[in-house]
């Protein structure tokens, strides 16, 4: 990899156009920038499926890939090296002929609740009866429904995908919406912490499949670019993330299925806890586990012992009630 300062290579970096899909690329460039002066990192902007259909529940459209083909294609034809996801949104299985080639440090990955300002000494649980609460995520709607059966939970679709949108129709003082649930890394990342009333314990809601974790694709033949992006690895985070996408995978799940997880890794030790929930919420199939990993200097085998413990959670949920979740929420 040679580059001199007259002509510097340059590496195009994919992603969406969306607020904090290019604040989370410019996380990335930089690291990449600062890492290697040699080559010249840009960004390429561009809309995805998911950008594009505002007025209809993601859920609910049955694509696994609503956020990440557009990109793909770019990046199998060559109009960028590299793409920039939010991991939740990357689908378990890639394409032929491409390769996570990083996970970068996660982002606190927990659900973050927004009051609206007329109820900001309140709680969950002390919000009046019928309070409307905004997310557009199952898996958020199953648990707390479980949890606060008091609430009326509500698709914000209209408010689009742009958080300084939902925030403003949230702070609006004729609106609906007594709170709005959102991902706190994405708060955190667009340095809006301040608005977080607080972070939803996994005791109320266990978070999305490799939530606050950013993943780097690229093409899985192209040596040169993965070789660049192992810099960019934090492996705790990827072997975490590995255990939650295997189960993901094992169950066959997205984001039309109320699936949750919590992992941990500590002394060597990764635990994983699982659920699978009833979109009314009355089901609730949960089971945790661990593994104690080698913490080799490769990390490829913690990385396959971590497949291992979500193919065998995600195989235990199934056993205890999950599988017949799962079937009706396919018809």
């Amino acid at each position: 990899m040679v580059g001199t300062v007259e002509q510097k290579r340059i590496i195009n970096i994919g992603t969406r156009k969306s607020q904090l899909a290019l604040v989370q690329t410019e996380i990335v460039r930089n690291c990449l920038q600062t890492a290697f002066p040699q080559f010249e990192f840009r960004i390429v902007s561009m809309t995805t499926i998911g950008d594009r259909i505002l007025n209809v529940a993601l859920n609910k459209i049955g694509e696994k890939a609503l956020f990440t083909k557009e990109l793909e294609v770019a990046l199998e034809d060559g109009r960028v090296d590299l793409v920039v996801h939010s991991l939740k949104d990357l689908p378990t299985v890639l394409p032929d002929g491409m390769y996570l080639g990083a996970v970068m440090e996660r982002e606190n990955p927990n659900d973050a609740l927004v009051l609206s300002p007329k109820y900001q000494d309140h709680t969950l649980a002390s919000l009046p009866a019928g309070s409307v609460i905004g997310t557009s995520a199952l898996r958020r709607i199953a648990q707390l429904t479980h949890k606060y059966p008091h609430l009326v939970y509500k698709d914000v679709v209209s408010f689009d995908l742009f958080c300084n949108t939902r925030l403003a129709k949230l702070d609006n003082s004729e609106g609906e919406y007594a709170a709005i649930i959102l991902a706190v890394a994405g708060l955190v990342r667009l340095n809006m912490s301040d608005r977080i009333s607080s972070v939803i314990p996994p005791s109320d809601s266990l978070h999305a499949v490799s939530q606050g974790a950013l993943g780097i694709e690229c093409r899985s033949k192209d040596t040169e670019i993965r070789e660049l992006l192992d810099v960019l690895n934090h492996h705790p985070t990827r072997i975490m993330c590995s255990a939650e996408r295997s189960l993901m995978r094992t169950l066959e799940g997205g984001c039309s299925v109320p699936i949750g997880v919590n992992s941990s890794l500590k002394n060597k030790c990764l635990t994983l806890h699982g659920l699978v929930a009833s979109l009314d919420g009355q089901q609730i199939v949960q089971y945790e586990d661990s593994v104690s990993l080698i913490d080799s200097k490769s990390n490829e085998q913690d990385v396959l012992l971590a497949t291992e413990l979500g193919i065998k959670v995600a195989n235990e949920l199934l056993n205890r009630g999950a599988d017949a979740i799962l079937k009706e929420l396919a018809h």
